[in-house]
């Protein structure tokens, strides 16, 4: 499994949805949400090692790395007391989001990940929202194109339309976020 970046141009892919910081400056980006993240751990594991507190707290607990998060173990936060990061480790480690959340629910630690990535289980209490007063800095959604004198319509119509399904919904939007 895997989340790796395809290469546009390469493989001649017209259009892609990116989370987060983008490393490649030759493409064409546009900001169609935000993701905002939650610090999650399954209820098993809380009652096993305890719930932090503070992001400091992280580093007694084991922690489910995201590879492909671009600050890799290093986890930035917004508090009461301003931004700050906190660097943590666990035995898991994967570059997967699915296997992140697998991992969490069967108990292995606390994971930093998008809400959308637990919508159900935040519902039904299989996954606990931890660090409330902390929240993970949120990433940018983008929609990404090589860059072109020209761009086809059909990418052009697929930009708006994300952007528009993203905007209408407040898991995914930055409707009245700051840019």
């Amino acid at each position: 499994m895997s989340d790796g970046f395809a290469n546009l141009v390469e493989q001649g892919i017209d259009l892609a949805i990116r989370v987060g910081a983008l490393p490649d400056a030759s493409l064409v980006a546009r900001r169609i949400g935000l993701t905002r993240r939650v610090t999650v751990g399954a209820p098993d594991y809380l009652a096993r090692r305890g719930v932090p507190e503070t992001p400091a707290d992280l580093a007694r607990h084991e922690c489910i790395v995201y590879s492909r998060l671009a600050t890799g173990s290093e986890w930035h936060f917004a508090g009461r007391d301003g931004a700050m990061a906190v660097r943590v480790s666990g035995r898991v480690m994967a570059d997967n989001s699915e296997a992140v959340r697998e991992a969490v629910l069967a108990g292995c630690g606390i994971a930093v990940t998008p809400t959308w990535l637990f919508r159900d289980e935040l519902r039904d209490g299989s996954a606990v929202v931890v660090l409330k007063a902390y929240e993970p800095v949120p990433l940018p959604i983008q929609a990404v194109h090589p860059s072109r004198r020209y761009v086809p319509a059909k990418v052009r119509a697929a930009i708006a339309f994300f952007a528009q399904e993203f905007r209408i919904d407040p898991v995914l939007s930055d409707y009245g976020a700051d840019a």
